[in-house]
Formats: structure tokens, sequence, C-alpha cells
């Protein structure tokens, strides 16, 4: 790592940090009125730097409002940039107002960049011998570096001088900005010479020199070598206005006018009231507990700042050590001999853990082809073995079928550990090769999930920002994007290595850091080791089988569709006046609350009316067209995902569709599908059920479709313990009905289908957290009597209404609330200011237990089915898909009365609850016949 000098003068840019905290921390971080994520992220990084290095000399600069020099330039530039979130624009206030708090400078200019500012100021200390250090993620500041100015990214812990910029760019800092103008930049807008890359830009560069060289000598160009050489002084003639522009529009400048000098940027003392106020506003509970500790904010660097050690801070105000790490890619080997394999075979071997990962040409795990394998058997310690890496001029590579012969056996050892990043989709890979990859012990995108499942994305570009502190390489950065991005086959190895190998190794990293956190904690160890890691290669065979589709019969529905959704079309015409786009939302609203002047129930945050479905329900309970509209676009979802979609999904090779589980997205444990989204098949109306009609059995076999009845009603009994609850289902009664009997304190049979409605409307609505405001809608009756229904309920019950109380008290205790089996259910907006988001998370508190216990019980099961049909099922049954509390299978008709009896019994066995756990089952051939 470069030297960093003694109290520097630190400049930090604040706007390249912005976007990547608010990206790199969980969404979910607020204090209950706005988000907190970038805030956190931006002070986090900020207080690395005080830590990290010891100077009073600081500080942070931002890009003012409003349009600067280059717009006038240059109309176009940055003209591809989204606005600014507005989840990002209500957090810029407030954490300049920490900053300032913090005794941080604080710098805005009007007409120029945070980038000018920074420029200027370290041009200025640098002429007078002052050293600078400059915190950013931006590239185009290495034009600044000189003997005096010197770069740190403080995501990444990279340090970068003079011969940091040589190493990293090929050139020194004096020829970035003639690099920039080459290549130009795509987020800028910066529009550079077409066809000049990265590595033709440094090929010119290095060959020749300057912009004004690489003009003055254009005829000496072809003599280069490189890939096009030989037509690029044509180019760069054609395109010569664009690089004149483009080294104008990336140079810094040095010369802006300041009202202060380097030396006058001094930090001053924090003010500890403010600081109170804030944290506690936006609460960030540890470092509030940490000022009224200290009594001073200050923050001081610790004993290392000297050599700019890597710092820790707190996991996203949670109780996790995060220690940034320090990652040096140029230790990553690449495989291309038998002798360096033979060696990491070794490695493998002799592991305790290794970490493993695959590279593909496609993310369809049913036609992806192996490009390559990387591992990790140490931190630092990596390498890539790429075996089908096939652009012009690759080098020669083992041989693809000799490489997976030498590994079968390791992969398949179930005695070695393996640890992997979402390791189901390698697991699917490796079996088209006739692999199965046993040994799966780890997987850390499994591992955060558990950790804590709405605390961030689960992806390893995240996890790593977040617990690591390091920016990976993102497949984007050398494979390019859209439609002329690259797969892995065309990259060049000098590429795809560092990529692949830090994937590994990252892996490794964040599988050490993870899984320390979850070992503290028995009942979250038991759910990454017991349930979810051991479904990893179950959902890998369900998603291979996949299931059978009659794409014939699902032509003729979306034909039938179609002629519906044409009269749907025009009988809203008729209703409005007028005809009009039906999927416009903007046309529905000028039609419904304009011309028809229907009352506007919600409006969209830009003042608009509302036409979601939500608003669309309630006016239907009154008018004909909102009610029109809500058929079409039912019945139009249904036909463009499902009757016109799945067809097109069919595998040429087996015929069947194959959908993709994910078991780290839903907030609860639940799992869910895509391509195609087998959860959200509607079953309460005839169109629905119909396309259910096309998943079908082959010749010789039965659908079979075994759930579970009532499981949430039952686990609410079991956690709740209601004498009556627990009577009713231990006698195996009509749970509706009977709680229909209490409420109105009549015999069982006495009850009607209108009563039993209604008390099945309380059981379901309860489950969810439903108010009588919500009751009475549902029912159509009136408020009070509603709640007069609800009142009833938990006299009756009185067990359910302690266990509401005894559940949101603890989950504004503890900030999460537990399934029976232990996994943590995170509930951020509890403590919410904002009224209506600490009642939304006051009913997920309640419902996500249930939901959460429903969501382990039918992954205990899947564990048991799948061991029982892989040891015992001889070939005769197949799992097809898991949908909800509901499991389907494909089994040979004459066996199908043994099969269906055990599976039910091995189901019903997966939990032991206070109250029976029922599984239904049902055969037919089709699914909607089985169901």
């Amino acid at each position: 790592m470069a030297h960093i000098p003694d109290n520097p003068l630190i400049l930090i840019d604040g706007s390249s940090y912005l976007y990547r905290a608010f990206h790199a921390y969980p969404e979910t971080m607020s204090n209950g009125e706005i988000p907190t994520n970038a805030v956190y992220g931006v002070v986090n990084m900020l207080r690395s730097m005080m830590r990290q290095f010891a100077s009073d000399r600081i500080a942070v600069v931002f890009d003012a409002k409003g349009k600067t020099f280059r717009d006038d330039m240059y109309p176009e530039y940055k003209a591809n940039r989204p606005p600014m979130p507005d989840d990002l624009r209500c957090q810029i206030e407030p954490l300049h107002n920490v900053i300032r708090a913090m005794g941080l400078p604080l710098i805005c200019v009007p007409g120029v960049e945070a980038d000018d500012v920074i420029g200027t100021l370290a041009h200025q200390a640098s002429q007078v011998g002052m050293p600078v250090l400059i915190s950013t993620g931006d590239k185009d500041m290495a034009q600044l570096v000189d003997e005096n100015v010197t770069l740190i990214n403080t995501m990444t812990n990279t340090v970068m001088d003079v011969e940091g910029v040589v190493e990293k760019f090929g050139i020194p800092p004096e020829l970035i900005i003639d690099y920039l103008a080459l290549m130009g930049d795509k987020v800028d807008n910066i529009p550079g010479v077409p066809g000049v890359g990265d590595k033709t830009a440094t090929a010119l560069l290095q060959g020749i020199g300057s912009i004004q060289s690489i003009y003055e000598r254009l005829d000496d160009i072809a003599a280069l070598g490189f890939r096009g050489s030989k037509t690029m002084a044509k180019k760069l003639v054609e395109h010569k206005d664009n690089a004149t522009l483009s080294y104008e529009l990336a140079t810094i400048k040095l010369d802006v006018e300041l009202d202060y000098k380097p030396d006058e940027l001094l930090k001053q003392t924090p003010n500890t009231d403010e600081l109170t106020t804030l944290f506690a506003q936006l609460t960030f509970k540890s470092w509030l507990n940490e000022l009224l500790e200290s009594g001073t904010g200050e923050v001081v660097a610790d004993s290392r700042s000297a050599s700019g050690s890597a710092s820790s801070k707190k996991d996203s105000d949670s109780d996790m050590d995060v220690s940034a790490v320090t990652i040096d890619r140029s230790e990553y080997e690449t495989i291309l001999t038998e002798a360096q394999f033979a060696t990491w075979l070794e490695k493998l071997k002799s592991s305790s853990v290794f970490a493993l990962d695959t590279e593909t040409d496609s993310l369809n795990y049913m036609v992806a082809n192996l490009i390559g394998l990387s591992f990790a058997t140490e931190e630092g310690v990596a390498a890539y073995l790429p075996v089908a890496h096939d652009y012009m001029g690759a080098p020669e590579q083992l041989d693809r079928d000799w490489v997976l012969a030498q590994l079968k056996p390791l992969l398949e050892d179930e005695n070695l550990k393996k640890v992997g990043q979402n390791l189901k989709y390698d697991a699917s890979v490796l079996a088209r090769y006739d692999i199965e990859l046993k040994g799966i012990q780890f997987d850390t995108m499994l591992a955060s999930y558990v950790y804590n499942s709405v605390g961030g994305k689960h992806d390893m570009d995240s996890l790593a920002l977040r617990f690591l502190q390091h920016s990976c390489i993102s497949f984007e950065q050398i494979a390019g994007k859209g439609k002329s991005q690259l797969t892995f086959n065309q990259i060049e190895l000098d590429e795809a290595s560092p990529y692949a190998a830090e994937d590994a190794d990252v892996t490794l990293r964040l599988h050490q850091r993870l899984n320390g956190e979850i070992e503290k904690n028995e009942d979250l160890k038991r759910i990454y080791q017991e349930i979810e890691v051991p479904l990893v290669p179950v959902l890998s065979r369900i998603e291979r089988t996949g299931v059978l589709i009659d794409d014939m019969l699902l032509g003729a529905q979306s034909q039938e569709l179609a002629v519906r959704l044409d009269e749907l079309e025009q009988q809203a015409y008729d209703v409005a006046g007028q005809e009009f786009n039906l999927s416009s939302p903007k046309q529905l609203q000028a039609i419904l609350f304009e011309k028809m002047a229907l009352p506007v129930i919600k409006k969209t945050p830009s003042g608009a009316p509302s036409t979601n479905e939500e608003v669309l329900q309630e006016l239907a309970l009154d008018y004909p067209l909102p009610k029109l509209i809500l058929e079409y676009r039912g019945l139009a979802k249904l036909k463009s995902t499902y009757t016109d979609k799945l067809p097109k999904m069919i595998n040429p090779e087996t015929g069947r569709v194959h959908t993709s589980y994910h078991q780290a997205v839903t907030a609860t444990g639940r799992l869910s599908s895509t391509d195609p989204n087998l959860q959200n098949i509607p079953i309460r109306n005839e169109e629905g059920r119909r396309i259910r009609q096309a998943f079908v059995a082959p010749h010789g076999w039965k659908i079979l479709a075994v759930d579970y009845s009532q499981i949430e009603l039952r686990i609410m009994a079991h956690l709740s313990g209601d004498p009556a609850l627990l009577e009713a289902f231990k006698l195996g009664k009509d749970i509706h009905a009977a709680t229909a009997a209490e409420i109105l304190g009549v015999d069982i049979e006495q009850v009607s289908t209108e009563q039993r409605r209604r008390a099945k409307a309380i059981n379901f609505g309860l489950i969810y957290g439903m108010s009588a405001f919500g009751l009475s809608k549902q029912l159509g009756i009136p408020r009070r009597e509603a709640q007069e229904y609800m009142d009833t309920y938990f006299e009756r019950y009185p067990g359910v209404m302690q266990y509401m109380e005894d559940t949101r008290s603890a989950a504004s205790e503890n900030g999460y609330v537990e399934t029976i089996y232990g996994r943590r259910l995170h509930l951020p907006e509890i403590k919410s200011r904002n009224a209506m988001r600490r009642k939304a998370a006051e009913r997920a508190a309640i419902n996500a237990p249930m939901q959460g216990t429903a969501a382990d019980i039918i992954k205990k099961a899947m564990l048991l089915v799948d061991e029982w049909v892989e040891n015992e099922g001889d070939g005769k049954v197949r799992i097809l898909m898991q949908v909800h509390d509901e499991l389907v299978f494909e089994v040979e008709s004459s066996f199908l009365g043994e099969i269906e009896s055990k599976i039910q019994e091995l189901m019903e066995s997966a939990a032991n609850l206070a109250v029976p756990l029922v599984a239904d089952s049902g055969h037919g051939d089709n699914w909607d016949q089985a169901h």
C-alpha cells in the first residue's frame, strides 16, 4: 500500500460515495419517516477515514444543484443519467446536517462539479508541498495524482499514488485525461472516439503519447499492432471533434474561484447536542450510544492510522463487527497446465472447506455451458480454471471433459466441505455434466438471508460491500452492457480470471464472517444447517425435473381469452362513451376522474389520482367501469404471463417447463419462483384453474397434490395456546363453523353458510392483522357490526388476543419476531414515528411467525419427502413443484395409492404442534384435477 504522509489535507468526494452508499446498504434502513441508508453509508465512510488517518485538515465536497459549465459546453453531458431517486433525494439534507454537526467543512459550489472543487484545492495544496489524500471512487480523479496527491477508495480500501496509477491504467497520471477522452464515458455521456476501448486507448497512449502527439503521428498508429490499428487513424481523423470535446469535458478544473485556501479547511469541535438530536432522529443507535457515553462526538484515529490500515464498523447499525478487507487480485492464479491443476487438486482435497464457483455462458441452468470454475482455499488464495474460452487468440486451456473427470470424485465427495454463493445454480450446471455436487455445507447467500432476511440484498456484490467493505469487479465491467454484452466464453482471460477468482475468494471471506455470527445463535444455526442448506440439492432436483405442459390447451385458452378481452374492451368503451387504452393509467385517470367524476380514493406520489388495484376494487363496489377494468387487467395478465408465455418456455430437450425457486427473497422464509412464477397462478377463478389444467402427467402417470389444511390457523392455535381453538382442532371440527358457533353462542349444526363465511373472514383476517374497518369492507357490513364480531371473537378466544398483544410488545422491544423454530423476522419499521408504517409493521409482526413457521414446516416436509423419494421411491415418484403449502408430484399410476398415503404421512410428521398437522391430498391427470 502506498505511504500516506502525516496530517494530509483530506478531501472527500461526497457525491462519489452518495450513490454507492445508497445501493450498498439495506434499502430497509429507515427512521420511520425517510430512508436512512445513504446517510448511514456516507457517514460511516467519513468515520472510517477519520479513524484511519490522523489529520486536522479535512473537507467533504458535494455537487451543487443545477447545471455546470460542462452542460453549457455540451448540452448532452450526463443526459443518460436518470433523475435522483426520491428515496435518495430526501436524505441529502439530513446527511449535510450530520456532516456539519460532526465539525467537518462541507463545500458545494454552483456551476462546477465536486471534482473541480477537489481538483482546485488539491492543486493549490500540492503547489506548496502540502500532502493531499482524496477519498473517491471516481477513476477520473486519477488525473490529479502527483508527488503530493494520493487517492484512496474507502469502499475497496485501495490507495493509489503515481506508481499505482501506472500499475492500474498502464499510463502515468498526466495521460489520464487523454485516456478518458479517447474512450469516452457512457455514464457521463462523453462521446470519445467510437471503437476505442480500454485496451486500444492504452495501446495508443503507451505507443505514442498524448492525444496531441497521436494526431501529429497518425501514420505511426498502424505499426502499433493492436487489433484494429490499421484503420484507427481514419477513425481518429473522422472523430477529431469528438476527441477534442471529450478532452475538455474530462478535464477537471484546477482554477475554481474559492473563498478559502486549503490550510483553512480545519476540522472543528463536533456539535454534540446537534449530533445527539440527529442520531436519535435517524435511529443510528450504536453511534448515539457511543456519543452519549463519550460525550464528545470525536472520532479519533487509531494507532494504525499512519499506515492506513483497514478499519472496522458495525454492519447496518447492528451487532456484527465488520472490518474492511484488502484484496490483492494480482495474487490470483490462472490454471492453464496439468501441473498447476494437480497442485490445486491437492489443495482442495486437503482444505477443511473450499469455495467453489462456476462460470457459464447463460443464467438459465438448463442450457448453461460450463466455461470455467474458480476455487479458494484460504483468504487471498484463489484460482480460476478456464475450460471453454473461445475468443480469437485465447490461450490453450485444459480440456473440459478431462478436467471434469478429474474433479468428479472430489465434487461428489460428501466429506469435502464446499461453500458457494447460490450453490443451487452451480449444482444444476454441474448436473448437466453428470456430476452430482455433494458436500454442500455452506452458502453465503443463505447465511446472509438467515442472519437477516430484510437486511439488504443477498447477491455477492451487495454482501461484499456490506460485510467486507469491498467492491467486487462487476460483470458489466468485463462484459459490457445491453445487446453488445459478451458471454463469459468471449471474455479475455486477463479480465475473466481476476473476476472469477475474486468470486471464490470473496465467497470464502463472507462465509467466515457470516458463519461466525450464525454460530452464536443455536436457532439460526439450526435453520441454516438443517433446513436452508440441505434444501439446496432438493430444489435443484425439482427444478431440473420440470413439469409437463399441454401447449395445445394453452393455445386454445389464449384464443378464448383474446375474444373475452375484446368483449371487455368494447363494454368499457360503451360505459365510458369513448375508446381509450385500458392499459394506460393516464388515459384511465382522465376517463374515471375527469370525464366520469368518480371519487378520488388515493393519489400517486406525483399527486395524480391512483388507478391501482386497491382503488379500483373499492370503486368497483359502486361503479361498473372499474369492475370491467379489473376483470380486463386480470385476464390480460393471465394471457401474457401464462397462456401466451408458458408454451414458449418449454425446454426443447426435456419437453418440460423448468422454474427457478428462490430461497433468499421473501421476508418470511417462503420460497418464491420465477420463469415461470408458479406461486401466482390464481385458483379462485375459472381461468386460473384452467391454466392448472395444462400442467399434466405423462402417459401412465398421475399428478398428485398434497397440501396442508389451514396450516397458519393451526400455527395460530399452537402459538396462542387458546383452549377453545386447540380443542376445535384436536376434535377435527370445521374451524370456521366452530368459530361462528363460539361467536354466536349456538351449536355448530345451527351455523349457516353466511355465518361460516363471516367467521372464516375473521379467522384469516386476524392472521394478517385485519382491522374492523377491513372486515367491514370484506363482508360488506357496517363497521360497528364488524367491530362487534371482532370483540366477541376475542372474548371467546382470549388466548389469541393475548398472543397478539405479546407479539406486538416483543416485536417493539426486540425489533424482530421469531418462528417456532427460531427463524428471525426483522421489522425495521416497528418503532416508526409514521403511524401508518408502524401499524403495518405491527400487522406483519402478528402474521410473520405464522407464515414463517408454515414456510419452515413445508421446507422440513420437502426434506423428508425428498429423502424418501431418493432412497425408496424407486423412480416411481418425482417432486414437481412447491406452491405455498402444497407439494405437487408425478406418480406412476399403479403405485399411486401407497405413495399418496406415504407422502401424507411424511408431511404430517414434519412438525410436532399442539394441534394435529393435516395434509390433504388429491390426484388426477392434471394439476387442477389433483387440487
